[in-house]
């Protein structure tokens, strides 16, 4: 075993002995994992899971993991010639990810769903599925890297920045690290992607990237979340920094912050811009540009992927992303304890909510050093 060299996956065995659960979303990325990986030999199992209603989501295009996705999924696993199974992870999804974003909104903060969907559905519940088929390793279709570093496996930006899924994926712990692969973070561009996808036949080698949030129709947060929580839109005042009322609003959960068009307040000179959320009192703040910069970030739940405790250096001197389409600016992480922190950004960033994530990098190459999430708005 140990003269045996090492294959693709970075595992020492033949391809035909290793067995790589495809987490298959029925679109072209990981259709493509599927498809190389059984090109070159392994044994291959795909699992797609139902994570909503049917019903709904057949109605609604660019979504993952439907009605019309698990058939695109199955189509692939027919083309290519290995074993397809459909997990209902329905209730799971609903309660650990859904949920928890219908009470953030009604709490006055901005969720990210995508992440604590890898971090407690894809990289947790489907992560010991796919131990107990006896796989290897799992392997996805996100843009991101695993290299072997010093001291085990890192995680690296994708080598096309403008698909790197790093902002998502932050929360990936060391142990799950060390079973998880992802093939596509090497390439280049989208275009090498559905180049493979032709070069293999996949039907779904033309589909079109989903966009927005998988569960939520049409990018319509706030219908997803009056029909979770009825009575969520309920009309309250917004108020300037003083207190003073300057109009209405028509439910906390149609604002985010840094919101600055239909408040339906013109006419008071300077533009104002939303800066809080009360959601106890279902009180929109108004102010100034100004009034959104900040520097200070408070963390909690942080994950460290770097290779001395958290918590053994007073601070750490990193880059940061607080929102996935900002790039990493240069700030300074101080632990408070092993999953606490404060963020002193070098440059205050406009915008930053609770409920986001804030991600960090090395100031130097492309290391994820794991990431926090802001609990606290400003």
């Amino acid at each position: 075993m140990l003269d045996q060299p090492l294959n693709s996956l970075g595992l020492p065995k033949a391809p035909s002995d290793t067995r790589v659960v495809v987490a298959m979303s029925g679109g072209v990325d990981s259709s493509v994992v599927a498809a190389v990986l059984k090109e070159e030999g392994y044994d291959v199992i795909g699992v797609t899971l139902q994570l909503y209603d049917h019903g709904a989501a057949l109605a609604k295009k660019g979504a993952c993991c439907a009605g019309r996705d698990i058939h695109d999924a199955r189509r692939v696993a027919e083309t290519m010639g290995f074993p397809h199974y459909v997990l209902d992870y329905e209730n799971m999804f609903r309660e650990a990810v859904i949920e928890e974003f219908a009470d953030a909104y009604l709490a006055g903060a901005t969720p990210v769903p995508c992440i604590r969907c890898n971090e407690r559905v894809k990289f947790k519940d489907l992560l010991a599925t796919a131990k107990e088929l006896d796989a290897d390793c799992m392997a996805t279709g996100h843009y991101i890297q695993r290299k072997l570093g010093a001291t085990g496996p890192e995680l690296h930006c994708a080598a096309d920045a403008n698909r790197d899924q790093s902002y998502f994926l932050f929360s990936t712990t060391p142990d799950q690290l060390d079973y998880l692969r992802f093939p596509l973070g090497h390439l280049q561009s989208k275009a090498e992607t559905r180049a493979l996808a032709a070069k293999y036949g996949l039907p779904v080698a033309d589909k079109p990237d989903s966009q927005d949030i998988c569960f939520v129709p049409n990018g319509n947060y706030a219908s997803v979340i009056e029909k979770l929580r009825p009575g969520a839109a309920e009309p309250g005042e917004i108020v300037d920094m003083e207190g003073r009322v300057v109009g209405e609003h028509r439910g906390v959960i149609h604002y985010t912050i840094g919101q600055r068009r239909g408040l339906g307040i013109g006419g008071l000179g300077d533009p104002l811009y939303v800066v809080r959320l009360d959601a106890d009192t279902r009180r929109v703040v108004v102010g100034p540009k100004s009034a959104l910069s900040t520097r200070r970030v408070p963390l909690r739940e942080v994950n460290w992927l770097g290779d001395a405790p958290f918590d053994s250096a007073a601070e750490w001197h990193v880059n940061v992303k607080v929102r996935s389409t900002r790039p990493p600016r240069p700030a300074v992480i101080r632990p408070i304890s092993a999953t606490e922190a404060e963020v002193e950004l070098l440059d205050p960033e406009d915008g930053i909510s609770a409920g986001q994530a804030c991600v960090f990098y090395a100031p130097e190459g492309s290391r994820i050093l794991g990431g926090g999430w802001i609990w606290r708005g400003r």
